[in-house]
């Protein structure tokens, strides 16, 4: 449970319990915030943002080292694109900004698209956030690019990409289940970080595409241009302009625009849908009924023997059978319409933590695919020794087939059985 809270950044420790919650109030007042800074009427400008973060190890680049470390972002080095906008390999060390003591690693650079779906509010949202906050399971940010209408984001290099690419991907070898649920577990790990009560951030956009993987497949949130800080005092809610990705959103977000840690608790649910299942929130592709995955496999998570028809076909029955049980049990907690209901991260961290090195038998998938095959009754055939002919059946000369009233039965019967009696035989003419 301890990395549940872990905090990156060394802090020396008060003496007493008064002193821990004084500092703890003082963190939170020290941070930027994410949303009464942003909106005010006068920007931010580079030097203003460069001295709001001092003392959080942030680089800020300019455009001519941007580009010296993505050479030039050519086709070669591209990764792909986001709302935010293209997303670019490079490469730094300390000859890109001398003096810095940067350590040679390979970096990805986010570009602002001025045309896209997020603006300078979302980049500026990510650069105070990630600039203020480190736990290993939120994605690093190194440094940035604030420079005329340029504004560039630069993180570590996530190898393995993102848990969407593994689990839709075709290119993708199937994602096996021990490296699931650590991935599920390091993504909970890192909301339960953002949800602590003395610098409560909701992440607001939790989604399988935003977890992102390093080489060994730790998970990572990213893209925290949507996050916003918590409720305050006795604020039970913020309200706020629905934001976020289509199938993850908790209903009550939807309805009112009232957000709560507990919204982030429902779309890490669909996330924990979406590795059981090996399906996307929406697929038109499906037939009707299975194109919204939480209508089609909510009432099947807490039923042993639905479940089992449910889970994706491609770990073809590979996983420990307790574990997938708690963990579908979990995610139905975790969908449940009253935010009431749905548990916190940081119990959420405490229930999966246990799965990742659960192994039992396979005996849950075995007995239901034993019940799924007695439908199909099949008449054992009789095996003849070796050498021996097969036995000849006789019929009477005067045998017909005749049709029974089952269409695949068929007997044989003696004609003289049928002939009609006397007393229905027609009288001559």
């Amino acid at each position: 449970m301890g990395g549940c809270f872990t905090r990156v950044e060394s802090v020396e420790s008060p003496g007493s319990s008064a002193a821990k919650k004084d500092d703890a109030k003082r963190r939170r007042n020290d941070r930027i915030s994410l949303t009464i800074d942003l909106g005010n009427s006068s920007p931010i400008t580079p030097a203003d943002l460069s001295s709001s973060l001092v003392g959080s190890n942030l680089q800020m680049f300019t455009i001519a080292e941007v580009r010296s470390m993505c050479q030039n972002r050519t086709s070669t080095n591209y990764l792909g694109e986001g709302g935010f906008g293209p997303v670019y390999k490079g490469f730094i060390d300390d000859k890109i900004k001398p003096g810095s003591g940067l350590k040679g690693q390979a970096v990805a650079v986010k570009s602002l698209d001025l045309e896209g779906t997020q603006g300078h509010k979302e980049w500026l949202t990510e650069v105070i956030l990630l600039g203020q906050m480190r736990h290993p399971h939120l994605v690093r940010l190194i440094g940035y690019c604030y420079e005329n209408e340029h504004r560039m984001l630069v993180y570590e290099y996530m190898a393995k990409g993102s848990l969407e690419n593994h689990l839709f991907r075709r290119r993708h070898n199937t994602l096996p289940w021990n490296k699931r649920i650590k991935i599920a577990i390091g993504a909970a790990k890192g909301l339960a970080f953002l949800h602590q009560e003395d610098q409560q951030v909701i992440y607001r956009d939790v989604k399988s595409a935003n977890i992102l993987l390093d080489s060994n497949y730790e998970a990572k949130l990213s893209d925290f241009g949507l996050a916003k800080d918590g409720p305050e005092g006795d604020d039970t809610h913020v309200s706020t302009r629905v934001m976020g990705t289509e199938g993850y959103a908790a209903p009550e977000y939807i309805m009112t625009g009232h957000l709560t840690p507990k919204s982030d608790v429902y779309s890490f649910g669909v996330v924990l849908l979406e590795l059981l299942t090996g399906r996307r929130p929406f697929d038109d592709s499906r037939p009707p009924r299975e194109q919204n995955l939480l209508d089609w496999a909510k009432s099947s998570l807490n039923d042993p023997r639905r479940l089992m028809k449910i889970m994706d076909p491609n770990l073809e029955g590979q996983y420990p059978t307790e574990a997938v049980k708690t963990t579908a049990s979990l995610a139905y907690k975790c969908l449940s319409h009253l935010p009431k209901h749905r548990p916190n991260m940081c119990d959420i961290v405490e229930i999966l933590q246990p799965l990742e090195n659960l192994k039992d038998t396979f005996e849950f998938n075995a007995a239901v695919e034993k019940t799924a095959c007695r439908k199909k009754e099949v008449t054992p055939r009789v095996k003849i020794p070796m050498g021996e002919k097969r036995p000849v059946i006789k019929l009477p000369a005067n045998a017909h087939r005749k049709r029974s009233n089952s269409p695949k039965c068929a007997s044989y019967s003696d004609t003289s059985l049928y002939k009609k009696s006397p007393r229905q035989q027609r009288p001559n003419k």
